[in-house]
């Protein structure tokens, strides 16, 4: 595919995985060759997030009325953040027009399949004569995929983990095991440090609600972390026998970590994310006890936590699941198709 300008609008909503997964996307693109403008209503957290800037990607603030500029050949709308209508208007003026992509939040649910690629034409308002497609990343060959940049599975593998965590001063002693911990607000905390306790363990804990009432007790050991950039927690992943994630972005790198994790899904006021968490634990067919645990750390279960019942299947099974969608194309290569080869 020949080298395009790429425009992603994203709007900071109340935490880091809208922004986290456009930057990854960003990135990628960069990576293979494209331009990519990163459109953004609050941009503070790539401070942290990516010290580093990649040649090829631009960041603008999300304008609040018209901009001087000729949209690129491909504009992301990600996650139904409503584009500036003035943007719109430019777009539907150029020719040829741009391909207007619709990058949906991730789920394991049905109708996914149904719904990705789906085309909504504009019959009114500035776009009129455009068509917008919703594009779904998921689980399965009938979904978008995931975000995977190219060689991450080899730098999986060669990484050394222990001395990754000694050179910051985070080793574990002989015994424990290390454990992350990414975290939105939880009352099961207590339960989960007390399960931790009952074997030696280090625990990581990252910035968040949850990092101020991580406290070491009998059996635990606990680090606070400072904001780490996206490789750094990729990294993090990689050398921990057990990750708590949350969201939608540390969600898809646990998986592709290769370890075992527990998944805090973002609550919504309906329980919307009881359906979705369901629909994850049976598409990736995790072992039932670690449901339980799943279901404890979301507040659907008891006392599910308590010594963290299927640790060892979970451990076991969680590179065979990785196998099963690194045999599916990334995000980034599906978008490629999907756009066809004249883009």
């Amino acid at each position: 595919m020949r080298a395009m300008l790429w425009d992603l609008f994203c709007r900071v909503i109340d935490n880091h995985g809208d922004l986290g997964v456009c930057w990854r996307l960003a990135r990628d693109l960069a990576a293979r060759g494209h331009q990519a403008r990163l459109w953004i209503d609050d941009a503070a957290a790539l401070a942290w997030m990516a010290p580093q800037r990649p040649y090829g990607i631009e960041i603008r603030a999300w304008p609040d009325g018209d901009v001087d500029v000729q949209p690129g050949d491909v504009v992301i709308e990600a996650f139904g953040c409503d584009l500036p209508p003035a943007f719109v208007a430019r777009m539907a003026a150029r020719q040829p027009a741009p391909r207007w992509i619709n990058l949906e939040y991730l789920s394991a649910e049905d109708y996914v399949e149904r719904s990705h690629g789906l085309a909504s034409p504009q019959f009114s308002g500035p776009g009129v004569g455009l068509t917008k497609h919703f594009f779904y990343p998921g689980f399965t060959p009938r979904t978008g995929g995931l975000p995977r940049e190219p060689g991450l599975l080899d730098r999986i593998a060669a990484f050394d983990g222990p001395g990754w965590l000694a050179e910051r001063g985070w080793a574990p002693r002989p015994g424990e095991r290390v454990v992350s911990l990414f975290a939105y607000a939880n009352p099961a905390l207590p339960a989960l440090l007390e399960a931790l306790g009952r074997q030696p363990t280090l625990l990581l804990a990252c910035p968040g609600p949850l990092q101020a009432l991580v406290t070491d007790r009998l059996g635990l050991r606990t680090i606070a972390l400072p904001y780490l950039a996206q490789d750094d927690y990729d990294r993090l992943l990689w050398a921990c026998d057990l990750n708590f994630v949350r969201g939608e972005d540390s969600f898809v790198r646990a998986q592709w970590a290769g370890k075992s994790f527990v998944w805090q899904i973002y609550p919504q006021d309906d329980n919307a994310h009881h359906a979705k968490l369901e629909a994850f634990m049976a598409r990736a067919g995790l072992p039932e006890a670690w449901r339980g645990v799943w279901r404890g750390w979301n507040g659907l279960g008891g006392q599910a936590l308590v010594g963290l019942a299927g640790l060892g299947e979970a451990t076991a099974h969680a590179p065979g699941w990785r196998a099963q969608l690194v045999a599916q194309p990334d995000l980034l290569s599906q978008l490629h198709g999907f756009l066809g080869p004249s883009s």
